[in-house]
């Protein structure tokens, strides 16, 4: 996960600190307008050195901004989450021009220069806002303003649900249907696919949600859904007592293929998990297995998460490397320098002068993933495993 802290005061360079200590595990790079730069100057990019009398000494990435305007269009592709502190009407005028989709959006949120306040203003759902708002609140002792009407009457939004399960709601049109009948006192009725893999982790992950649901053979879903006198007594829980359920129901379906289309039917879809590798000249397919292995687990999924692989051209020839590929019977795309320099720039990856001096790009295995996606995010930063390195990216 990448955040980004736009701040243009003094106050609220004070609170960008506190907000970056506070995401422990995020990578947060915190921009400071330029009237903001230290008289003896600050490399750019760089974080400020340690000073006295009492200078601030920061934990993350440092850069200087002039035009807050001008960072957007770079932000909105790097980062899972903007942060501003400063006027809402400023921040409004500057993202309005990036907004696309409440699928793919960064999380938007707007502090005052005292922390007093903190909004979630854009992508609340699938984007996380409102979870990052209510998490920054506590931390910082702020008044979290939410005001999706689902979350104001606690209810679970299957947007927000399909964050916690890593899915995508499809038709994006239908979670206004959804949405509002759950604001009207209806019950949802939630399918899943007997066939979809990792099937254990979804059902946990739901349970842990407190979502009733019904396990559906994957053959029998087209008719399920096209039936409009429909039993509920496979239900788990309180969904076979959901109340409009059978005739008229609500169905959210997690699956990875859609059949009917209906508006009274939302598919949450797996949103794609690719891999990035770099490895040593010569290392056995077992420690890529191991090394991926692991590195799912760090994202609480198995390995058969992931859909695609990839790596620089360098390592096309490479015998353990196409060795798991095989095993996990996915695909494995090779990049040349000028894509993976592409997704560095555009991205703004941080690069190794060493892998850079051995291949002649100095990013391997973040930009490769990203090369596999129009738009991605970084789920698992490039991570050392033995004699492999791994960077996870889910497609948004």
């Amino acid at each position: 996960m990448r955040y980004a802290v736009f701040a243009s005061t003094g106050n609220g360079q004070a609170l960008a600190e506190r907000i970056a200590a506070a995401c422990q595990g995020v990578r947060v790079t915190v921009y400071l307008q330029e009237k903001l730069l230290p008289e003896q100057g600050a490399a750019q990019g760089q974080p400020e050195p340690e000073q006295g009398n009492g200078a601030l000494v920061f934990s993350s990435e440092v850069r200087y901004y002039k035009r807050l305007s001008e960072e957007m269009a770079d932000a909105f592709v790097r980062y899972d989450a903007l942060i501003f502190i400063m006027a809402a009407g400023i921040v409004v005028r500057s993202v309005a021009p990036h907004v696309a989709s409440k699928l793919s959006d960064p999380a938007v949120l707007v502090l005052d220069d005292r922390g007093q306040n903190i909004i979630s203003l854009l992508s609340g759902h699938v984007g996380g806002a409102n979870e990052l708002t209510r998490f920054l609140a506590e931390k910082l002792r702020s008044n979290p303003v939410i005001t999706t009407a689902t979350d104001v009457n606690q209810l679970l939004a299957p947007d927000v649900l399909a964050g916690r399960l890593d899915m995508v709601p499809c038709p994006k049109e239908n979670l206004v249907v959804f949405n509002g009948a759950l604001l009207r006192g209806r019950k949802l009725v939630y399918l899943l696919d007997s066939s979809l893999k990792c099937r254990a982790e979804y059902e946990r992950r739901l349970r842990a949600s407190h979502v009733p649901y019904e396990v559906v053979d994957g053959s029998e879903l087209p008719d399920r859904l096209a039936s409009t006198n429909v039993t509920d007594s496979g239900l788990t829980g309180a969904a076979g007592k959901a109340e409009g359920a059978g005739q008229n129901a609500l169905y959210v379906v997690l699956s990875d293929r859609q059949w009917q289309a209906s508006s009274r039917v939302l598919y949450l879809v797996p949103r794609r998990l690719i891999a990035g590798i770099g490895c040593r000249r010569g290392t056995p397919a077992r420690l890529v297995l191991a090394a991926l292995q692991e590195a799912c687990g760090g994202l609480g999924w198995q390995i058969d998460r992931l859909d695609r692989l990839a790596s620089t051209v360098v390592k096309a020839d490479e015998q353990g490397l196409l060795a798991a590929a095989e095993g996990l019977q996915l695909p494995i795309d090779f990049f040349e320098n000028q894509s993976l320099e592409e997704a560095i720039e555009r991205y703004g990856l941080s690069e190794s002068e060493f892998v850079k001096k051995n291949i002649g790009v100095g990013n391997v295995c973040e930009a490769a993933a990203l090369c596999c996606t129009e738009r991605g995010r970084i789920a698992l930063p490039k991570n050392k495993y033995e004699k492999v390195t791994v960077a996870l990216i889910w497609e948004r």
